[in-house]
């Protein structure tokens, strides 16, 4: 590591901290051992980069919060839950109810981060919703999208990925997204990641809104 990255890693650390408690070290321990090292790092420069457009915005965040969601958020994309017939994003915010339930966690604070992790890929929601569910969104459309990407300067970019590499990103995740939503086509219907399955899933086809509608049951 350069003197110049030691330095952005200081002054990043200096801002925004992972939450020192049990209940984020026993979720970056779950996550870490339940997922792969692509999942993980991703999830934890999604946590860094929320926080970050939080201090940004001046928004008041409980960074606890923010991390458990940020880090539960690509669950949903392993292995055991591609069989489960719903959305990866709901498989992701059910464990993540689940963990935070079994430490007596408040409900309200559970809802935000089910909700956090269940809205990840609708956009134009979180936003307006709690800070919490905001920024889980926003680190994540930062680090897979680029959305905001000069909101942040190069050196809190660099520091981030020093801590958490992200080596091919592009191609591993959207190879990581295809794994995960193939088995179930039929839960990308109006969402993102019917585009990923297009463009990698012979054969795929998606769904349409209008046909949908238009051969719905209704006799009119």
């Amino acid at each position: 590591m350069t003197t110049e990255t030691s330095t952005d890693h200081v002054s990043l650390t200096a801002r925004v901290r992972v939450p020192d408690t049990t209940l984020a070290r026993e979720a970056a321990e779950l996550v870490r051992d339940t997922t792969s090292e692509l999942i993980y790092h991703h999830s934890c420069r999604v946590f860094w980069f929320g926080a970050l457009q939080g201090r940004r915005r001046d928004l008041s965040f409980d960074p606890e919060l923010l991390y458990v969601g940020a880090l539960f958020h690509d669950l949903g994309l392993g292995e055991p839950f591609r069989s489960s017939g719903r959305r990866f994003e709901v498989d992701s915010a059910d464990e993540a109810r689940h963990f935070l339930q079994a430490r007596g966690v408040p409900e309200d604070s559970v809802r935000r981060v089910w909700t956090a992790i269940a809205l990840h890929t609708t956009p134009g929601v979180p936003s307006f919703m709690e800070p919490e569910v905001a920024l889980v969104t926003a680190g994540v459309e930062y680090d897979v999208l680029g959305i905001g990407y000069e909101d942040l300067s190069a050196a809190d970019r660099a520091a981030v990925v020093a801590l958490h590499p992200r080596p091919d990103f592009k191609r591993r995740i959207l190879g990581a997204f295809t794994d995960g939503v193939r088995p179930k086509p039929e839960t990308t219907f109006g969402n993102v990641k019917a585009d990923v399955l297009e463009h990698y899933v012979p054969g795929f086809e998606r769904g349409d809104f209008v046909r949908t509608l238009l051969d719905s049951p209704w006799p009119e």
